[in-house]
């Protein structure tokens, strides 16, 4: 009977779980829907494929951007009211791009809407902590990890379907009534979360350092995914440039201590600071991947978006399937050894096509890819759990901060490279087929690297 209290969570909390990760589900798929729009976006706008990028690329660094102000105020206001805010201003800006009527007012409506979605993540993992606490985060995370994790999947599926039967502005139009059941829950079923400090300053500097290093690191990245290496100019200048601010950061933090929106004294925790690092590298076993998936099946063996995007439903009933197993396992025996057997799943699911073609058999890539969602499953949910075990609940804001920032470099660095090393090999070979399993080679070899920050994570077993 015991057993049975500790694993069972209480039915409110599960629900108030699943209204936050509502809220959260319009932004993720949003992010990955506009990616397969670019073409219509420049054929109707007469932009240049240069400008339309910037739709892109605007939304992904007002996200950055955006996650240090969340910090400051969920301490300064009450939980609740700050997450519904932002997601009223998600459903706000994602209707005016609907409605854009040239490619700039798009551009700066998609900056709006990037600064709104880059709140409600790391609010969504903030509340969840203050409304069960850092023990059952395994459990909790497993359900805040479904539309991080069913985004990037489910987002092409959707965006193709609206594509192939509507105007791109559908792919806008459909967050609209998501926004609205989500703000109506949230208005009335969600509890009001204290704030944590309400005469907490904002703090002007830090934020604008966080900022500044998400911002030129994200940017300097994506722009070597763009240009073929990570060699160029534009890379290696605003990557400087964001270790210098991180180093900036680093001093102004240790004078300020707890005044600092994310204070330095989280990093002496090795399992927080294994968790951040985990998540950077982690970003070339999920997101590196996860690129390369849909390309394989559209230009490798000719399919369509829509057949393509379908082709990757084994992966999410992988993730689907291992998503209350992990959160389990990851609260009873802790993080370490589930993210290190999460990563040999994926390498299994992964491994693979490094071999296969475009005449492969489709049930054989389907069970493959079935393997490797439920791999991919348990990679970032140990990860993100992870950084609030042994931090007290005043600090789940900054840890959120932190997690988040971490998450978008990773994601953005295991896409770039992995994009990179593909256009690499393009431009010296003729062979499609060998380019993809090359960049697939890569991220399994690469992924290799979790195991290092993997072994500094929580392991409850060795307390038995």
């Amino acid at each position: 009977m015991a057993e049975k209290k500790t694993d069972a969570l209480p039915k409110h909390v599960i629900n108030m779980a699943w209204i936050l990760v509502l809220g959260a589900i319009a932004p993720m798929l949003d992010a990955t829907m506009v990616n397969i729009a670019v073409n219509d976006l420049a054929r109707d706008f007469g932009a240049t494929l240069s400008t339309i990028q910037w739709v892109i690329t605007g939304y992904v660094l007002a996200t950055a951007v955006a996650v240090p102000f969340a910090g400051w105020l969920v301490n300064r206001f009450s939980g609740k009211w700050v997450f519904l805010a932002a997601e009223i201003a998600f459903g706000v800006f994602s209707l005016a791009s609907a409605l854009a009527w040239n490619i700039d007012s798009l551009i700066v409506f998609r900056l709006f809407q990037g600064a709104a979605a880059g709140m409600l993540t790391p609010l969504l993992t903030t509340l969840l902590v203050d409304l069960a606490g850092s023990d059952a985060m395994g459990r909790l995370m497993a359900v805040v990890g479904l539309p991080i994790m069913l985004g990037p999947i489910l987002g092409p599926v959707v965006g193709g379907i609206v594509l192939q039967y509507a105007s791109w502005r559908w792919i806008f139009y459909i967050n609209v009534p998501i926004v609205i059941l989500a703000s109506f829950l949230i208005a009335l079923k969600l509890p009001n979360f204290e704030a944590k400090d309400r005469h907490a300053k904002f703090d002007v500097i830090g934020v604008a350092l966080l900022a500044g290093v998400s911002s030129t690191i994200i940017y300097g990245i994506v722009q070597a995914s763009t240009k073929g290496d990570f060699t160029n100019h534009t890379t290696l200048a605003y990557v400087g440039a964001g270790v210098v601010l991180m180093a900036v950061y680093g001093i102004y933090a240790h004078f300020m201590g707890d005044k600092a929106i994310l204070p330095i004294r989280l990093f002496t925790r090795k399992n927080f600071s294994a968790a951040m690092v985990g998540m950077v590298v982690g970003g070339v076993a999920t997101n590196g991947a996860m690129l390369l998936l849909p390309l394989f099946f559209q230009n490798l063996r000719g399919d369509s978006v829509i057949v393509a995007g379908l082709s990757l439903i084994p992966q999410g009933v992988g993730m689907l399937l291992a998503r209350p197993i992990v959160g389990k396992l990851i609260d009873r025996i802790g993080a370490r050894y589930v993210t290190i057997v999460s990563l040999f799943i994926t390498l299994v699911g992964t491994v693979p096509f490094v071999y296969f073609d475009g005449h492969t058999a489709y049930w054989l890539v389907g069970l493959v890819l079935l393997v490797r969602g439920i791999g991919a499953g348990g990679i970032l949910s140990p990860l993100m759990t992870d950084a609030f075990v042994g931090g007290s609940q005043r600090d789940s804001g900054s840890i959120s901060v932190a997690s988040r920032t971490f998450q978008n470099i990773g994601g953005a660095f295991g896409s770039a490279v992995i994009a990179t090393v593909v256009a690499g090999y393009m431009t010296t070979h003729t062979s499609i087929a060998v380019g993809y399993q090359t960049g697939f080679a890569w991220s399994a070899g690469l992924s290799l690297l979790i195991l290092i920050p993997a072994m500094f994570l929580t392991n409850k077993l060795s307390k038995k």
